[in-house]
């Protein structure tokens, strides 16, 4: 018999659905480097529609597509790129934007929310003209990450997003939106995707977080930028061929897994009101926007890495953020069965390590400290 394991590691570890894995052998395929395969070209096609852009190319991660969109967007070597001091592109996609396309990051401190302040933005843009010019790089380009993974999965309004968009413009500079859960932000706002990113000039989509397809994501803009960009997803190995089979499950995935999103948010928050009533955790219960539930030990006995090991050894997978903080992350494959087996675990742990019979070793699960990048 199989132990069932509840993962909440990240929304990442979905395993893909009987309706996935019909769509996957039943795909129609063709060689997409070509740009001939139909099935790829129908989930762009409707990504495309779903953003309000007008066209979309699938990448094989959210990575990829930040990484192709970044250096599209700024194809003069040596550019700069406004974006969050936390922001995952900065922190987790292993500075590919610098060592790869060789664009200068300018960071601007992310406030809790995930936003950053307008004013900082507008002082952080440098333009290559006057007394500068000799000695600085070009802003062309400002990134948002909505919904923010470090501030906790909080979703940016698209009042906020609309101001950003209209310094952007006003400054001759592009606007890219790191989507990865763009979704969850729109089903959290109450707000269209296409509203939301409508001030944008290009955005990356993750199909494989939180709606739950197992592998790739989708970029979307101008005809013109999914061109550009199309070329370099090929300089970057990221051109597939018979590319239907992983298409197919992803537009399942926005079919069927959209309407989801908004229970998975409930469970978030059933999750967190349980942690807090655990006296040796500290939770900010109006943090939980989305999916995501980060809590910090008040304990000095007990360790993010101790917790994960003895939650590990009852079959509940979680990540460890630092030392004394942990984050959980719920998807449509976690029952409300699972949430409350989790918070048992928890308070059998917490207990077990205070009495000091607990055993500790290395971590097995994959997880690792400040591991965000899921």
């Amino acid at each position: 018999m199989v132990t069932k394991v509840v993962d909440l590691r990240s929304d990442t570890v979905t395993k893909p659905s009987e309706a996935m894995r019909a769509a996957m052998a039943a795909a129609e395929v063709d060689d997409d480097v070509l740009g001939a395969d139909p099935t790829a070209q129908r989930l762009e096609a409707e990504m495309a529609r779903v953003t309000g852009k007008e066209a979309a190319l699938f990448v094989p991660s959210g990575t990829m597509g930040n990484l192709v969109s970044v250096l599209t967007q700024c194809d003069t070597r040596g550019s700069e790129v406004i974006l969050g001091d936390s922001s995952h592109i900065h922190m987790c996609e292993n500075g590919g934007i610098s060592t790869i396309g060789g664009v200068h990051p300018r960071t601007v401190r992310n406030n809790p929310d995930g936003t950053m302040d307008i004013d900082m933005i507008v002082a952080a843009i440098r333009h290559h003209v006057g007394a500068g010019a000799l000695h600085y790089p070009t802003t062309r380009l400002i990134c948002l990450e909505n919904t923010h993974g470090r501030s906790g999965g909080k979703c940016l309004s698209v009042e906020y997003i609309d101001k950003v968009g209209q310094v952007a413009q006003s400054h001759g500079l592009k606007l890219h939106i790191d989507g990865a859960r763009i979704f969850n932000a729109s089903v959290a706002l109450g707000v269209p995707v296409d509203k939301l990113v409508r001030a944008a000039d290009s955005v990356s989509v993750c199909l494989s977080k939180g709606l739950g397809a197992p592998v790739g994501s989708v970029i979307v803009g101008s005809k013109a930028f999914i061109e550009k960009a199309r070329i370099l997803r090929k300089t970057l190995g990221g051109g597939m061929r018979q590319v239907g089979v992983l298409c197919a499950a992803a537009y399942v995935a926005v079919r069927d897994n959209i309407g989801k999103l908004a229970d998975d948010h409930r469970k978030a928050k059933v999750l967190a009101d349980g942690l807090k009533k655990i006296k040796q955790f500290t939770v900010d219960l109006t943090s939980v926007e989305t999916n995501m539930v980060f809590f910090d030990i008040a304990d000095p006995r007990i360790t993010s890495d101790k917790l994960c090991q003895v939650l590990e050894r009852r079959n509940v997978l979680a990540m460890p953020g630092s030392s004394k903080s942990v984050r959980l992350v719920i998807h449509y494959q976690i029952s409300d069965s699972d949430v409350q087996y989790t918070l048992t675990c928890i308070e059998k742990a917490v207990e077990e390590i205070l009495s000091g019979n607990a055993k500790f070793e290395h971590l097995t699960n994959g997880s690792t400290t400040n591991s965000y990048g899921h």
